[in-house]
């Protein structure tokens, strides 16, 4: 007598009482898994992308607003600064500094954002060059791995840049000279691989005689191109922001972000707090899909439990025929054990292949919109505890109508029937 062949027909002959559990089931399961692979991937490029970066100084706004911009390039700048502002950062040799990063954005080919910058950069994010150089000279740039593949740049390869975020053919800076892609960069895992990196000159260059602006800076032909000492030559030229990196962690580096807050017309803000600000408001919305889930695995794992208990009522006469036919008590039980857990499996197996079918789908638009690439074909290890708790469920819901089945008295059955 194969057991697992007859639990299954046994679940069959009634379909609809097995789709609906196997439906609730694989929703709650679904959900819970789909929530570990978000969350899993949207921690692992937050973490990915803080960079050893302690500190942001910027226009003053939204600290949160400053930190996706800057570090993150998803939200939009809180404005300018200038280079006056900022000089006691870029200068070399600040005693609390190891490392200061200007950045300049506001520009972009097809949705991929233009960042004014330093080499510097691509220390902080561990980025290599795969083909060709980082940019040296005015309107010179090195790309991304990620949008090199999407858009087919390669070294040698020109464009136009178009003002704002958004590519839609109107705002293309058509009177200034192309930029020109003279590097690639290996893939990364972080925010530069979908980055069009320059240096901050070319930035102004760009914008000259627009937003203000009458003319090139003074003396731009005389710019060094890629040294960040050259724009404190320059007080009034702007930037969007600085990414700085501590040399050492006491009471002055903690207290800086605070005095310049309180001191300047800037605004500090730390990536580390402004991230865990981030993940607590998202936290509570986590929290409440997660209790959303389970209650739809409880009602689930009820709804295997009725339909076990319900059928047992009609099946208490074939029960009897299987113990005149030599089933022992033990074999009714796992039989019922069995109905129960091939329900909880299916309804695993199900939830899994869904929730990774609406990741894969969430991952398309979020890379559309974001360019951020997520991904439905990872596996996590909170998914085996999913599947153990399935299991455990299963067995749970199936318990009582197992101990019913097995005490089916023989005599009084078949007597009644």
């Amino acid at each position: 007598m194969n057991l697992v062949k007859l639990s299954w027909r046994n679940l069959t002959s009634k379909p609809l009482a097995m789709l609906l559990s196997l439906l609730l089931f694989a929703l709650g399961v679904g959900l819970i898994s789909l929530l570990f692979l978000l969350n899993h991937q949207l921690e692992e490029k937050f973490q990915k992308n803080l960079a050893g970066i302690d500190l942001v100084i910027g226009a003053k706004g939204s600290p949160l607003q400053l930190i996706l911009n800057s570090m993150y390039h998803v939200d939009a700048p809180t404005g300018n600064i200038t280079i006056g502002e900022a000089k006691a950062f870029l200068r070399d040799g600040h005693p609390l500094i190891k490392m200061a990063v200007p950045i300049s954005v506001g520009d972009s080919y097809k949705s991929f954002r233009i960042v004014g910058t330093n080499h510097k950069i691509t220390e902080l994010y561990g980025a290599k060059v795969a083909e060709g150089q980082l940019w040296k000279e005015d309107f010179e740039v090195t790309i991304g791995a990620s949008l090199a593949d999407e858009l087919g740049l390669s070294v040698g390869s020109e464009f136009f840049s178009s003002h704002g975020f958004v590519s839609d053919g109107i705002n293309e800076h058509t009177d200034t000279e192309p930029f020109k892609v003279v590097g690639v960069l290996s893939p990364s895992g972080s925010v530069v691989d979908q980055l069009i990196l320059t240096n901050t000159q070319s930035i102004w260059k760009v914008h000259s005689g627009h937003d203000g602006h009458e003319e090139e800076p003074a003396d731009s032909s005389k710019i060094a191109k890629a040294d960040p000492s050259d724009l404190l030559s320059y007080p009034d030229e702007e930037i969007t922001s600085v990414l700085l990196q501590f040399s050492k962690r006491n009471m002055q580096t903690l207290n800086l972000g605070r005095n310049i807050n309180e001191n300047t017309d800037m605004m500090a803000a730390m990536p580390a707090y402004e991230i865990n600000r981030l993940y607590s408001m998202m936290g509570a919305g986590e929290r409440l899909l997660r209790l959303v889930a389970g209650v739809i695995v409880f009602v689930s794992g009820l709804s295997i439990f009725i339909a076990l208990f319900d059928s047992l009522r009609d099946r208490r006469y074939e029960l009897a025929l299987m113990r005149v036919m030599g089933a022992t008590k033990i074999k009714l039980f796992i039989l019922i054990i069995l109905e129960g857990l091939i329900l909880a499996i299916l309804g695993y197996i199900i939830g899994i292949l869904l929730s990774h079918i609406g990741m894969s789908v969430l991952a398309g638009y979020m890379e559309s919109s974001y360019r951020y690439s997520f991904s439905g074909s990872i596996f996590l290890k909170e998914e085996l505890y999913l599947l153990a708790g399935a299991i455990g469920i299963g067995l749970l819901a199936a318990l009582i109508p197992a101990i019913q089945a097995s005490r089916t008295d023989i005599s009084d059955t078949l007597t009644d029937s």
